[in-house]
């Protein structure tokens, strides 16, 4: 429950940075035509949807399970990740590369910069908080891996999303403003259309990255291969366990996931004794991985006490 609720302190802040954020540059696009300050715009506005629609996945991923998702709804928030993606790369991506598309066709005479460069400056200071916030909450999960490596680890949307989004915003304004910078000082028109496309393709980019991960993750992506061969020790390690397959995992939420794990127990135990080591099993497994709330064990055991030849177990 903390790591949900710090997630949230993070979309939260992401959604408040950026709808003071849009407004202005709005304002400022207003009075100066700037066409990149007008992609920033759409950009902060379409993050903040985008961060409320990840609100309400994480919401409705918390229902409790009923008799059509035995499973629960976990996954929620990953189809509105999906929906998030889509919109940064059909409104926020193909909004940014048409409006630069068409002030490069019809250029905007320049006019006096002040307005960008005082909402931009603010704009940078409030995206580095919100970003900040993201990548502290990110460093949680992050572990000995990289950054680009850790991110495509993570299974929490609400934390690799809006760090993304806070990045991208970033490296957006760092475009506008040399748009807006060099247009003026070499008197060039088409600094600031161009500065608006880069910011377009920019989103697209990331728009496919965040599709690309949330779909893997919603049609059932499994654990990393350190965490599967860190199950089988731990399987290996107990001594009635005497051969097992390849773990098989899914996850459901960004702390639900499905573990199923086929057994061969030692041929001498009894079904009591059998029984016993799936539930030392299960506790060993919880006490190091409690993402896994559902284990499921197919326990077989040829014995001469009477066990079963299939003990199938669930916890």
């Amino acid at each position: 429950m903390a790591g949900a609720s710090s997630s949230k302190i993070v979309v939260y802040g992401a959604i408040v940075a950026n709808l003071a954020i849009a407004v202005s540059k709005f304002v400022a696009a207003f009075f100066t035509g700037s066409a990149a300050m007008m992609s920033e715009g759409i950009h902060s506005l379409v993050d903040s949807g985008n961060g409320m629609l990840i609100l309400l996945g994480m919401s409705r991923s918390t229902r409790p399970a009923d008799a059509k998702h035995p499973f629960g709804y976990s996954k929620e928030i990953y189809f509105w990740t999906v929906i998030v993606a889509v919109l940064i790369f059909a409104v926020g991506g193909g909004m940014s590369l048409y409006k630069g598309y068409q002030y490069l066709k019809t250029p905007a005479p320049l006019t006096d910069p002040t307005w960008n460069y005082w909402v931009l400056g603010l704009a940078i200071i409030f995206e580095g908080v919100a970003c900040t916030l993201a990548y502290r909450e990110f460093r949680k999960t992050q572990g000995d891996y990289g950054f680009w490596q850790a991110l495509r680890r993570s299974k929490d949307p609400a934390v690799f999303a809006i760090l993304l989004e806070d990045l991208a915003a970033l490296v957006g304004l760092a475009i506008a403003l040399a748009g807006i910078y060099f247009g003026h000082l070499l008197n060039n028109l088409y600094f600031d259309g161009g500065a608006s496309m880069l910011i377009g393709l920019l989103l697209v980019g990331m728009a496919v990255f965040m599709l690309n991960e949330a779909k893997g993750l919603l049609v059932g992506e499994g654990a990393d291969e350190s965490v599967l061969r860190d199950l089988e020790t731990l399987a290996r390690q107990d001594a009635a366990v005497e051969q097992l397959r390849t773990p098989l995992t899914m996850f459901l939420g960004p702390s639900d996931a499905v573990l199923a794990l086929d057994i061969s127990f030692r041929d001498q135990l009894t079904a009591v004794e059998v029984e016993e080591a799936v539930e030392r099993l299960q506790t060993a497994i919880k006490a190091k991985y409690p993402v896994f709330q559902r284990i499921f064990i197919e326990a077989s055991a040829l014995t001469h006490h009477g066990a079963g030849s299939a003990l199938p177990a669930a916890g």
